[in-house]
């Protein structure tokens, strides 16, 4: 009975991934479209990350608390522990354009678009783990 109920884990995780993917893919795409607009009209590259950044976090809490993990709970505390998990996606991007771009000088076209699938992970797991975790 243990290797159906893991075999049911890994199911719902796969699933959950891929809603989460498609809801990333198409937030992220409209996003990355958005800072190359943004930096492209002379808006400072962390600028425009600091906003579309809090555009995305509270965008796709809608999506994924209701469609990616069908969650029902105390909103309140979901939101307050996803907004936790996306700062420090947030602190992680910021660093990575700090180091990459500022000290290293890589375009941060680059940089952001390499960041994309780093965070998505870091965030996913997070979610899956801690934001919308079952509870027993």
């Amino acid at each position: 009975m243990e290797l159906l109920s893991k075999i049911s884990f890994m199911n719902q995780s796969f699933y959950q991934f891929l809603r989460y993917a498609a809801v990333g893919l198409v937030s992220n795409g409209i996003g990355f479209f958005l800072y190359l607009l943004l930096t492209g009209a002379g808006l400072f590259p962390k600028v425009s990350m600091l906003l579309l950044y809090v555009l995305g976090v509270v965008q796709s809490f809608i999506f994924n608390k209701k469609w990616t993990f069908n969650h029902h709970g105390d909103q309140i505390a979901i939101f307050i522990r996803y907004f936790i998990v996306y700062f420090f996606g947030y602190f992680i991007n910021l660093c990575a354009l700090i180091i990459f771009v500022d000290r290293f000088g890589y375009p941060h076209q680059f940089v952001q678009f390499t960041m994309i699938p780093v965070i998505a992970i870091f965030i996913f797991l997070m979610q899956k783990i801690w934001v919308f975790r079952v509870q027993q």
